[in-house]
């Protein structure tokens, strides 16, 4: 449109849309680079040193038959800028929510919700030397007690009576099933803790209405331990304990939610969802596309707030560089 008031060019929607769809590596080329710039401004000023909050969120084009593509997100806290970024398409093989999708690094820490409670992306974090606080999921990991046989998770949790009342247990997470004759993971463990609240009478009331409607939808009867777990806050975390007590992991994962605040806004303000084309390289091209939008605002937002009073950076003067007043 303003090619066009500006009598530069008049551009059909058709040649527009062939040129945005031209335009996707180049956009995530944008997308990448930003990243990589806004990396040095990011401090380490916070309580927890290399706090990272991962999610997914599903961006479907309008109408019945739009596609559905996944953006895979890394946020660093309490900075709130973006440090990785993967879209995939939402149906298919290798596309789920993994902790494996992300680049992990020592001394990080990973907070994430129950979709991530696999041992497979549990046991990568640990291994890059990083720790992870997640949201427990029951049916998606085996936790082992200290004599490597099961935890009776279901005995543990009905010692918890009170409200707000918390539990805590040294566990492992394993993800091989346990051999009939000697009961030992196939496996390798990744030693960790069950930090455990117990969620008031209105909390449980409306997990279990979840539990229930989620039920109803996939054509299924609600099993009677979901129903139980809806009263818990599991979550299970490597960090360590000499660090932090049950209470401030359980308030770590709490911020956990920003990232999804941060979904919310991309898909309200910067409507990520409304895709223009049912074609696969258009639609990446127009997802990029916001992206650099949304990168470019986290990066305007880092540099107002950090703005000199007289507007520019200082610069040591280079050994070689003469002022121009003795030229």
């Amino acid at each position: 449109m303003r090619a066009r008031e500006a009598g530069l060019a008049d551009l059909s929607d058709v040649a527009l849309l062939k040129r945005l769809r031209k335009s996707k590596d180049w956009l995530h080329g944008l997308c990448r680079q930003l990243l990589v710039e806004q990396a040095p401004a990011v401090g380490q000023g916070s309580v927890v040193e290399g706090l990272r909050l991962v999610d997914a969120t599903a961006i479907q084009e309008p109408g019945p038959t739009g596609s559905t593509w996944r953006i895979h997100y890394s946020m660093s806290w309490p900075q709130f800028s973006c440090d990785h970024f993967e879209l995939t398409a939402a149906r298919g093989p290798g596309v789920a929510e993994s902790l494996t999708r992300f680049p992990v690094h020592r001394g990080d820490h990973l907070v994430a919700d129950r979709g991530y409670s696999k041992y497979e992306g549990v046991r990568y974090v640990s291994q890059h030397g990083a720790a992870i606080t997640v949201r427990f999921r029951p049916t998606g990991a085996r936790l082992l007690s200290g004599n490597q046989r099961p935890f009776a998770l279901r005995r543990h949790l009905q010692r918890i009576e009170k409200t707000g009342e918390v539990g805590c247990w040294p566990v492992s997470m394993s993800g091989g099933e346990a051999d009939r004759v000697s009961r030992q993971p196939s496996s390798a463990p990744v030693p960790g803790r069950l930090c455990v609240l117990r969620k008031t009478k209105l909390a449980t009331t409306r997990a279990e209405a979840r539990a229930r409607r989620k039920a109803s939808k996939d054509g299924h009867k609600v099993r009677e331990q979901t129903l139980f777990y809806a009263g818990y806050v599991m979550i299970f975390t490597t960090a360590d304990p000499q660090r932090f007590t049950a209470r401030q992991i359980l308030e770590i994962y709490r911020l956990r939610w920003q990232i999804e605040l941060v979904f919310k806004r991309f898909k309200q303000l910067a409507q990520m969802g409304h895709l223009p084309k049912e074609d696969e390289e258009s639609s990446k091209a127009w997802l990029y596309g916001k992206l650099v939008v949304a990168l470019l605002t986290e990066r305007l937002i880092q540099r107002a707030e950090s703005f000199s009073p007289w507007g520019y950076d200082l610069m040591e003067p280079s050994p070689k560089s003469q002022p121009l007043a003795g030229i």
